[in-house]
């Protein structure tokens, strides 16, 4: 029997109805750091996916980088998330929380005059959109040595609470140039500690970070996200396929819910030592990692279909079709015409509109 895209799948200890995903994606909805009712009616419309995985959810206010994005960093926090998790669990699905960091990608507004945080004081290029509206983005403060383990801390502490808030498992924020990644990457990272130079010292701190969590709640609960051929948010890496190999390498033997990959998100020609991604991530780093693969980017259901076939991948996640899309499985199933997205407007902040109010199918029952 072929495995396709609806095929059930077992990872970790979940057994998942699917093998879509809802990738995380930024909403911007929740004030006061507090997921709300209508978020657990957005993520609930959607738990017709194998596996559901929230927004970025930082671990700590030291990890706040944009408005209204919620966290899991409080008890309080964790009763928030516990009204969505039951909300997903009783429309029959499964969700994951995406633990976040952002670093050097936030500023001093977000940390009561605080510099961000980052492996470097390399300040990232562009502005921030903030309260205040888009401020350049400032040269964050270098992390000393000794602050690191209470960052790594940070990661086990918010899986505990997510946890403890009903969701079945967490996934790590590994990529788009957040804090993980700016240790990861050469050009972000100008440390000479042992979380700086070498690749393996570069990959120390998101290996320490995923032995924390996976002792915290197990690794079948853990997952990680990386962007191998990201360049998204000034990160460039002198030797990607080096250095993430090292970090993936290391992951397979922990035995992970799943490892969810990045295609490229920005142009990478004119860039040599990344032109080895354009025959897919999956397929690239797949020799180093047996476990369950979760490719994401750019993907419809005919790219997916054939990731899956090839082996290359054993899941995939979709961001902007879920959010136009609440039921994309059964239109994937059906053969349906998908909706169209709204516009940008509706992506970040706001109420229903462009969150909860797109049509479902009407589906004749028997």
């Amino acid at each position: 029997m072929s495995i396709n895209i609806l095929s059930e799948i077992k990872t970790g200890d979940l057994t998942l109805k699917n093998r879509i995903a809802m990738a995380p994606m930024t909403r911007s909805r929740a004030p006061q750091t507090l997921a709300t009712e209508l978020m657990a009616k957005y993520y609930s419309q959607r738990a017709s996916a194998g596996l559901l995985i929230t927004e970025g959810t930082q671990i700590s206010e030291q990890g706040i980088g944009y408005p209204w994005t919620p966290g899991i960093n409080t008890e309080e926090h964790a009763k928030a998330w516990k009204v969505v998790t039951d909300s997903v669990h009783a429309a029959g699905g499964k969700i994951f929380a995406q633990l976040w960091h952002v670093g050097r990608m936030s500023h001093s507004v977000f940390h009561n005059g605080d510099l961000p945080v980052a492996p470097s004081a390399v300040a990232a290029p562009g502005k921030q959109f903030t309260h205040k509206g888009m401020l350049d983005l400032e040269t964050p403060r270098a992390l000393e040595t000794g602050e690191i383990p209470g960052i790594v801390s940070d990661y086990a502490k918010a899986a505990l609470l997510a946890i403890k808030a009903g969701f079945d498992g967490v996934e790590i924020h590994g990529a788009n140039g957040y804090l993980v990644d700016q240790f990861i990457n050469s050009n972000s990272n100008k440390r000479n500690d042992e979380y700086g130079g070498s690749i393996e010292n570069r990959g120390r701190f998101a290996l320490e970070v995923v032995d924390a969590v996976v002792k915290a709640i197990g690794a079948h609960r853990t997952a990680i996200r990386l962007s191998p051929g990201g360049v998204t948010n000034g990160m460039l890496d002198e030797s990607p396929f080096e250095s993430y190999g090292y970090v993936i390498k290391n992951l397979a033997k922990y035995n992970l819910a799943y490892l969810h990959l990045m295609e490229p998100l920005a142009p990478i020609d004119g860039l040599p030592q990344y032109q080895i991604f354009k025959q897919g991530v999956a397929k690239t780093f797949r020799p180093h990692y047996p476990g369950t693969i979760m490719i994401n980017g750019g993907y419809d259901l005919e790219k997916g279909n054939a990731a899956i076939a090839s082996g290359d991948a054993d899941m995939v996640s979709f961001g902007k079709l879920f959010i136009a899309n609440p039921d994309l499985p059964v239109r994937f199933a059906t053969g349906a015409p998908l909706n169209s997205l709204l516009g940008p407007e509706t992506f970040y902040g706001g109420g229903e509109h462009g969150y909860t109010d797109y049509p479902v199918l009407e589906l004749e029952t028997a």
